[in-house]
């Protein structure tokens, strides 16, 4: 007999991959804070969506934890770095751990979708030659990674050829050449069609599950955040607003998150 699957919920832990205490950032003396005393845990296995208005800190606080943007005041601890005091090169550590993926996915249209996986591999693999050679060993993970974003039979392809939703899974396949410790993904379906979105969504949620990679996710819709995560912060004039689980949020309960009656609009 099989045994039962393991549901998401079960899969995630009380390990913490990032904890952030009381975070201030304000980009110059002068400026307004940008985020306000934000406390957050990211725990392995769980998908977190990051709500918010544009210029309610979501982008920031991503920034935030790989060094750029500036820690004003509070803790940020990702891994066992502590980001307000490191030097260049174990920046250069932590963001190799980082997989980030992008609104505009950043691939080099020109270039095979293979090889832009394999550009993941960079940091680990050392010097490249013109020809564009990677060692034998990546370019097997890369192909296992494309098959594992389903589609691989397009490895050979310009990446430019390829529709916004299969660039996106390319991204993702490029984030995870990195083995990262943690996922960031900052709109990642803001260019995407909604039956694309919701497939783009429901991979990043099983990476999180299967590999035990936290993944912070930014949004801007309400169904997809419900849907397709584990766990919801609201951000609004970079305080948090609401948090909690999915199973314990609805539409009117994040209202807060995008209340404009108090008279202020966001940048």
């Amino acid at each position: 007999m099989s045994a039962a699957p393991v549901s998401a919920a079960a899969s995630i832990t009380t390990e913490r991959r990032v904890s952030i205490r009381d975070l201030r950032v304000r980009y110059t003396p002068e400026s307004p804070l940008v985020l306000d005393g934000v406390d957050l845990d990211l725990h392995r296995g769980e998908m977190v969506a990051l709500l918010g208005s544009s210029g309610s800190g979501k982008s920031t606080l991503m920034k935030a934890l790989t060094g750029f943007a500036p820690i004003t005041s509070g803790s940020v601890r990702a891994d066992e770095f502590d980001v307000a005091h490191l030097g260049r090169g174990e920046l250069r550590q932590l963001r190799s751990r980082v997989g980030q993926i992008f609104q505009q996915f950043n691939l080099i249209g020109r270039l095979s979708v293979l090889t832009n996986v394999l550009t993941g591999s960079l940091y680990a693999a050392g010097p490249v030659n013109m020809l564009g050679t990677f060692r034998s060993a990546d370019r097997k993970r890369a192909l296992e990674l494309l098959d594992r974003v389903g589609i691989a039979h397009k490895a050979g392809d310009e990446a430019r050829t390829l529709s916004g939703g299969q660039q996106q899974r390319v991204a993702i396949a490029r984030a995870l050449m990195q083995s990262p410790t943690l996922i960031l993904a900052d709109e990642p379906v803001a260019s995407l069609d909604p039956t694309m979105s919701r497939v783009v969504l429901e991979l990043l949620q099983s990476i999180a599950r299967d590999e035990q990679i936290p993944v912070l996710v930014s949004l801007h819709v309400l169904p997809l955040a419900l849907a397709h995560s584990d766990r919801i912060i609201g951000l609004r004039h970079g305080e948090i607003v609401v948090e909690g689980t999915t199973g314990e949020l609805d539409a009117e309960r994040l209202a807060p998150v995008y209340d404009t009656r108090d008279g202020e609009e966001d940048s």
